[in-house]
């Protein structure tokens, strides 16, 4: 047996004190270098989004509540090196609580909710008008004058159910969507609105965010077109490109739902779930992603098989799933889409053939300036239709600009927004 080095138990313990100090420090700093050189397929957190149950006696104080929450989700979020865009409110209904104002009073108090959103920097949704069958269409009309003196609310007019197509919704929808244009700086309101079919409660996601029950509730968007494209890189065959974003997406994600169990443990918030969707942000493409499996431009044969492979992918991926949960195509806020739509590859039937497999609809599509409140009838009338026929949730997020016509650059001032070239209404959009 060999002696011990140390005669003296002081000098004994003051080395292994050493020892663990330079252990920590070496620990500390190399998960320093790792937060720092995080891998570029990590998941980004689009949107944390709060549900509460609106009292406009006492908003203000609600608001400041849940902030709390928010601001604590964000913290732990980022302290393990993730990166958290937004911050959001949505509340249920709005004409649940506007009850008893009149027209102009209600304008006013989403004035004011407005600037509140506005000084505290978060985002925030109205919920829906005309939710339930039978609901009047003078709440759609009330609710595009809210959005026109409003800068950074959102809302949503339900323009499908259970009980099928509502077509007095479809059309209130599409004069929203008019009027937004029109009256609007760059006709950009209708970045914050849209129609919405079988979309349900509890979606994290903007324009669409709402809910039905006791509020108090949240939930967690991901931002992961670049998982998705990191997947696909170098897949030989389908099935291979599916299983890789299944484990990839369900590692990210499964680190992510237990960082927002740990919010729900610490503040008494209750967890609804992650929306999977991989939302792409101009250069994080989901259209670079697509084309990474199909060796061909969006829009080009092989285009639904992707969607189809993606959206497979993602309903596979163990966790409490919530929202849409399916490859979203927003042609102005991904840079190979709008690409791609300036060419004249993507058109509205594709991108309704794709929402057939995936979670698609229409999502931010810029429009020529003097598409007609019929024209905007027909196309949400398809989405609609098509929801309710598979029963799946779709929305349409339609930007007629106005003053532009087809060959002209749109002029969108808005960071999470790319600039393209406007096609016609009609046109034969299969250039391969």
């Amino acid at each position: 047996m060999r002696p011990c080095a140390f005669s003296n138990p002081r000098e004994f313990l003051r080395a292994l004190l050493l020892f663990l100090a330079f252990a920590l420090s070496s620990s500390g700093s190399l998960q320093a270098q790792q937060k720092v050189s995080a891998p570029s397929d990590k998941v980004k957190i689009r949107a944390i989004t709060a549900f509460i149950i609106l009292d406009r006696a006492q908003y203000k104080e609600q608001i400041a509540d849940t902030l709390k929450m928010l601001k604590y989700a964000r913290t732990v979020f980022e302290s393990r090196g993730y990166e958290v865009q937004t911050i959001r409110i949505a509340t249920q209904p709005f004409p649940q609580y506007t009850q008893g104002l009149t027209f102009d009073q209600t304008v006013a108090f989403f004035k004011d909710y407005d600037a509140l959103a506005q000084q505290e920097k978060f985002a925030a949704a109205i919920g829906p008008a005309m939710l339930n069958a039978g609901d009047s269409d003078a709440q759609a009309d009330l609710l595009g004058e809210i959005l026109r003196n409003t800068k950074q609310l959102n809302a949503t007019v339900a323009v499908a159910g259970e009980d099928g197509v509502r077509w007095n919704a479809v059309g209130a929808a599409a004069r929203v969507m008019k009027k937004l244009s029109e009256t609007t700086e760059h006709s950009q309101g209708n970045f914050h609105f849209a129609a919405i079919a079988m979309v349900p409660p509890l979606t994290p996601f903007f324009p669409a965010a709402y809910h039905t029950g006791f509020g108090h509730q949240f939930a967690v968007a991901l931002q992961s077109a670049n998982v998705v494209a990191a997947a696909f890189k170098d897949a030989p065959d389908l099935a291979t490109a599916q299983q890789r974003l299944t484990d990839k997406l369900g590692s990210e994600a499964t680190a992510v739902e237990a960082l927002a169990q740990r919010v729900d443990r610490d503040m008494g918030w209750a967890y609804v779930g992650i929306d999977l969707s991989p939302a792409p942000a101009g250069d994080v493409s989901i259209g670079a992603a697509i084309e990474n499996l199909t060796a061909q431009p969006v829009g080009a044969s092989g285009t639904l098989t992707a969607a189809a492979t993606i959206t497979a992918g993602l309903k596979a991926v163990f966790v409490k799933q919530t929202g849409y949960s399916g490859l979203m195509l927003p042609i102005l806020e991904d840079k190979r889409l709008a690409q791609r739509w300036s060419e004249g590859r993507i058109s509205l039937d594709a991108l309704l053939s794709y929402s057939a497999v995936c979670g698609t609809g229409f999502d931010t599509i810029p429009l020529p300036g003097d598409t007609t409140v019929e024209q905007l009838s027909l196309i949400i009338g398809d989405m609609a239709s098509l929801a309710y026929k598979w029963h799946k949730p779709l929305s349409a997020r339609l930007l007629p600009v106005a003053g532009k016509s087809p060959g002209d650059t749109t002029e969108f001032d808005d960071p999470f927004l790319v600039n393209t070239t406007l096609q016609p209404l009609v046109r034969a959009a299969n250039k391969q």
